[in-house]
Order: C-alpha cells, then structure tokens, then sequence
C-alpha cells in the first residue's frame, strides 16, 4: 500500500471550497474560515455561485472558472449537489477531495449506498482520491491546512506536537486533541475519514507514521475495513519508531449495532480484533482516557530496559498505595541490595525509609537537595528499570523547581523512564516545563508506566516474527454451503495432519464394536457417530468405561436406534480407548471472515461455552508463541503442578495448535475446528484429543 496519493490530503499547494460560506459558523463557512486563521500559505479558492467574495477573499461560481486546478477540493453542498461536485473534481484533474457531506452510506439507505458508491466510481476513474463522505474532515497544524468544521478548533488552536490523531469517527478526531491540550501537548494531525468509502482510515493512519515527525499515532476505530492495510500500518509505524495506541469500540452487541448505524462500518468479532491488535503490536485501549494516559511517555524516546520498579515519597501511605499498584500491574518492586541500601542510608535521615518505596517523610523540607543525591546513587547500582516520585504535598519550604531538574537531570543521564505524582499548585506546571512527565495521582503514573513497557514489550514480540499476511478478504464469504464431518472423519483428518489422536474404531455393527474393544484392551468409550449430531452427549450417545462385550454390543444397538429415532445420519459407532489425561483442555480454529484462520487454546470440557479461558492465536505462530498464550489462562497455575503434582505437556498442546494453524493454511474448505476434548498429560507425555467437530465448505 503507498500513501503517496495521500499527500494532498496533507499539504496541498492549493484548496477549493465548493459551497464556501461567508458565515465562519457554518459547515461550509468553517474549512474556509481556519484555512485563513491557522496561516495556510497555499492558494485558497471559495466556490460560491451567489457571491462574488467570501470571507474576504474573491470567490468563483464554479470549478471551471478557477485560474488552475486546485490540488485539493473540499465539498461541503448537500445531496445531488455533493455528487455532480466529487465527479466535476475527478474529471477536471483535482487530485483528492474531502466530502464532508452525510447522507450516504451512513444511513444504509439503499439510495445513499447508491449514490455513495456512485462517488467512488467516479473518483477512483479520475484517478482522484476521497475521504468521507460523511466526514469532519482533516487537518494538518504544522501548515496550517485544516479543512474541517469542527467547532473544537474555535475554542483551542492545537499547537504541532509530534502525535496524529485519526479516527473513523468525526468527534474523536478532536477529542483527544483537546485532552491533549490540557495536559500541555499538541497534535499535529487531526484526522477523520467519515465513511471510509475511498481512502479507508488504517491508509490514512499509514501516512500519518510515514511522517518522520510524528512518534505517537492515536487511532479510533469503528471497524477495521481492510486487515491487510492493519499489517502495513504496523510494519511502518514499527520501521518509524511510531507507537500506535488504538481504541476500537463495537466491543458488543449493542456497540457493534450503533457502529453499524454511525459510519457503516462492518463491526469484527471482538475477541480476534483484539488479538490482532495484540500480533501487530498495537496497544488497545477501553476508552478516550485511556488514549492519551501516557502520551508524554512515548514522546520521550525512552527504551525500556525491564519492569523493575521503584517510588520514592515524601509520604508512607502513597508509598505503599504506590507499591501494592506497581504489584497489581505487573511490575517488580525491588529490593536493594545491601550495598545500595547502606549508601542511601548514610544520605537519608535516620526517621526516613531507604527501602523501596524510599519515605522521605518531611525530610525534604529540610533538604531540598536530597532528591538529587539519592537518585544517583540508585542510578550507579543500576537497581531499576522505572522511577516513580510522588510528591503529595507542595507549598512553602518545598523547592518544586529544584526536585524537577534533578529528577529531568537523573533521566537524561540514565536514560531511564521517570515520572512524577502531584496535582497541588503549580506542581504539574514546574515538572512538565522541565520535560517530566506528570500525573495527579500515583495510580495513574504507575497505570502509564505500566502501560508503556508493557506496549514495548508488544511491539518488540512483534517484530521478532513474521507478520501475518492477512488479505482483504480471508474468509469465507464464498462458502455459500457447508457441512460438518462426523467424529470419525474428523478425527481422521486430524491424525492425517500429524495430531495424536485417541486409539479408536469406527464399527458398522455390534459384532464389529465387540472386535473393535477386544482389540484395544481395557475399558473403552463407545459414542454414537453421526455428522448431523455433532452433540453427542446432549442425545445419550456417549458411553463410558465399559469392559464387556454384552454392554458393549447392547450400547451399539442403544445408539443406532437414538440417531434414527433423531432422524439423523447413521453413520456408526466409534469405540475408543479411555484417555485418562491430567486435565482436559480444548484447542478450537476458525476462519474469520476478516483476519482469516484463527487459532483458540484453552481449558476444555463441557463447560468451556459457559466458563471460557482461551487464549486466541493469530497465524502465524510458533510452539513458543502458543505456550505464552496458554500461560495467560487462569488454569495455568494448574497445568503447572500444584501440590507435588508434576507439570502438564504445555510445550506438545503448544505444538498441536501449530499443526493445527498449518492445517487450516493448507486446506482452506475447512470453515472451522474444535477438538475437546483434548486430554493433556504429565510434561513429555503428551496429549490426546478425544472428540473432534470439522465443518468444511460443500
């Protein structure tokens, strides 16, 4: 995917308004308007066939009469007009437009479909680009190009920072922007592309992070219209050095409904969007908070070295507040070692605390120079990765200007993420003019921290491997029929696939079932097979431990009379060795209809639909990469060995979902697989899957 057809979009030479407006406080008065207010040096053409001047600059009746082709037109006339307006662009050679317009494939009216895709037709034949419609429209603050009707841009001018903000969603292009403003950073992009009929926003997104400037892209999504365009995204964010932090909202049934109603967009099953996200190195948010918690972070170029953690405080609660918080988000509150906890002690007073959390108590009162001698020596020991400093109370006798530098001083010389708690007076204020990132509370300064290695970590994981090679369309759209392999098919196409499956027999009658358990010796399991009852135990067709040959032969008969009497396919009956495993587990895949195979593993049983703990892969992965996912189950202190028990195979289940990745890339008529369950043993034993649903394309 290149992004250079996108430049216009960014720093156009030249911009139309066709439907320009005299009054600054309409749709079609704003574009023109901030044009002019933001310092725009390019050529500014109004289009306005009842006046012969708007906002002070000489306007035209139409496209025609223009002295040159503008290289950007934003439409902002309504209906039919905004149609015969996007053709009259494409056909006189303009190179992008903005359709600010609504009413088209919003609405999902047929006619606004129509007349959408009408649009594209003629843009894409003109070789002209489009974003929207239906769009706030986009704006570029480094150069003063902001073609948008967003009323935010009235109430604060976003300085240029190094961050883009891109969004399907017109409101949450400038949301964020303004929640930036507060904390004292910019933007330099405000991006919204509407309906994404034309340019979609993950295009958009890609050339935002082609622009060396930028380090932090803010991204809302509604829907993910192109996968492909996702990997392209994050393989060039990755090659920038740009961390991309998303928020995808549509996370269930009622959100997905309303996305569908506000910009058209095909809403993705929430589970395999996220760990898309999560395979890409993108991190994923739950809401606009959450977006810009540890902005400030990401601009500092900071390279995490690991997630050893320490605070230092003027105060004993927020000191412990601070440590049972780090804990719970998962980084490691060091203990020094003695030799470190004998230097700080000679600088400390003897009433305050040199472990971790470090308590200054009041000391600082007395020596506003103890923080800048404390930080260097934990720095000399190397005995950290992150540093958090709280300051709880300021005013009077506390030299806030002084702590600053010597807190900016300690992280330009290490290099290593500090961040400071403290919403009194003019605290946040004095940090941030020295480049210290600030938070009011010691929840959210931790949360950031957190946040931002473990996003390292994301993106490291990511680029260590191969990215997935999704395409526009994996899935299984063309799968008009299908149908579902009974247990004894399945299994056999698993075992072809190099899966160990259970010793088993499928029997055409009693007799043979009766031969089938003398020839697998011990107890057995006996399961009615029908491919149009892939539920077997909802129908009675599951029998289990039996050892003789009179109940054997009578369980035969039992079932062949169930699946008739169920007026299902009679295909026989499987008579199988009894698999004692450890624990049963469950490993599932399915073919997305937008990101293609998908690979579940995760605890089994009966009650896996009720309970769930899976963990989802994304192709491709390796065993290593599998057993990290079974590791973030809640069984996985179990599979561990509790109690003297000894560890269960994870590292062969984590090469069974490889396999099973493998079989779903080679044959793509299998729609989807589910193996539970999938009996696990001690470590170097193994597993055995048991039970096997296939359904594959007719």
């Amino acid at each position: 995917m290149s992004t250079t057809s996108l430049a216009s979009f960014l720093s156009p030479k030249s911009v139309a308004i066709i439907g320009a407006s005299n009054e600054v406080n309409k749709v079609g008065g704003r574009p023109l308007h901030y044009l002019q207010s933001y310092g725009f040096k390019g050529k500014i053409f109004p289009i306005n066939p009842s006046r012969k001047e708007v906002q002070g600059l000489a306007a035209f009746p139409d496209l025609a009469s223009l002295p040159e082709v503008p290289e950007l037109a934003v439409v902002v006339v309504p209906g039919d007009l905004a149609v015969a307006a996007v053709k009259d662009c494409a056909k006189r050679g303009v190179k992008a437009a903005i359709c600010i317009t609504s009413g088209f494939g919003e609405t999902g009216d047929p006619t606004g479909v129509a007349k959408q895709n009408e649009m594209v037709a003629a843009a894409r034949a003109g070789g002209m680009r489009m974003v929207g419609p239906n769009t706030q429209g986009l704006a570029n603050f480094a150069n003063g190009c902001v073609a948008s009707f967003s009323t935010f841009f009235t109430t604060i001018r976003p300085k240029d920072a190094p961050i883009a903000v891109v969004s399907q969603s017109g409101a949450m292009s400038a949301i964020p922007i303004g929640l930036l403003n507060e904390r004292g950073l910019g933007a330099r992009y405000s991006l919204a592309t509407g309906n994404d009929a034309d340019v979609n926003v993950l295009e958009m997104a890609t050339a935002a992070v082609s622009d060396p400037d930028i380090k932090l892209l803010l991204l809302y999504l509604e829907g993910i219209p192109r996968p492909d365009f996702l990997t392209t995204l994050a393989e060039t964010a990755h090659k920038n050095g740009v961390a991309i932090v998303a928020l995808k909202s549509g996370r269930t049934d009622a959100g997905q409904r309303a996305a569908q109603s506000h910009t058209g967009a095909l809403a993705n099953e929430d589970r395999v969007v996220d760990a898309a996200l999560k395979r890409v190195g993108i991190w994923r948010v739950q809401d606009i908070a959450g977006m810009i918690s540890a902005a400030e972070l990401y601009l500092k170029g900071w390279k995490p070295s690991g997630r050893r953690f320490v605070t230092i405080s003027g105060s004993g609660a927020t000191g412990v507040m601070s440590a049972d918080a780090a804990t719970f988000a998962g980084l490691e509150v060091v203990k020094f070692d003695p030799t470190t906890r004998a230097q700080l002690d000679k600088i400390l007073p003897s009433f305050a605390s040199a472990a971790n959390p470090i308590d200054l108590t009041a000391a600082l009162l007395s020596n506003n120079g103890l923080l800048g001698q404390i930080l260097p020596v934990i720095a000399t020991a190397d005995a950290a990765d992150l540093f958090k400093v709280d300051m709880p109370v300021g005013g009077p006798g506390y030299d806030m200007p002084q702590f600053a530098r010597d807190i900016a001083g300690f992280s330009k010389a290490t290099g290593k993420p500090v961040v400071v708690a403290g919403w009194q007076g003019d605290i946040p204020a004095t940090f941030r003019a020295e480049g210290v990132p600030v938070f009011p509370l010691e929840a959210e300064a931790i949360s950031a921290l957190a946040q931002f290695v473990a996003h390292d970590e994301l993106v490291t994981a990511a680029k260590a491997r191969a990215m997935p090679q999704w395409k526009p369309h994996d899935a299984i759209s063309d799968a008009k029929k299908t149908r579902t392999l009974n247990e004894a098919e399945s299994l056999a196409l698993l075992s072809k696939a190099g899966l160990s499956v259970v010793p088993h027999r499928l029997c055409r009658s009693a007799q043979d079932a009766a031969a089938a358990w003398r020839n697998l010796g011990g107890p057995v399991v006996v399961k009615g097979c029908s491919a149009d009852l892939p539920h077997k135990s909802e129908y009675g067709l599951v029998r289990l431990g039996l050892d003789d040959e009179d109940a054997i032969e009578a369980a035969y008969r039992e079932m062949e009379a169930a699946i008739v009497k169920a007026k299902a396919r009679f295909d026989g009956v499987i008579v199988a060795r009894m698999a004692k495993g450890r624990r049963e587990m469950m490993i599932g895949a399915h073919r997305d209809v937008f990101f293609g195979p998908v690979v579940v593993v995760g605890d089994g049983g009966k009650y896996v639909e009720a309970m769930p703990d899976v963990a989802l892969l994304m192709p491709p992965f390796t065993r290593e990469d599998a057993v990290r996912g079974l590791k973030q189950l809640r069984c996985v202190p179990v599979l561990g060995g509790v109690r003297g028990e000894p560890p269960m195979d994870q590292d062969a289940m984590g090469e069974a979902a490889v396999r099973v990745a493998a079989l779903m890339a080679k044959d793509p008529s299998i729609l989807s697989m589910d193996m539970n369950p999938l009996m696990l043993f001690d470590a170097g034993k193994g597993y055995s899957i048991v039970d096997a649903v296939i359904e594959v394309a007719a």
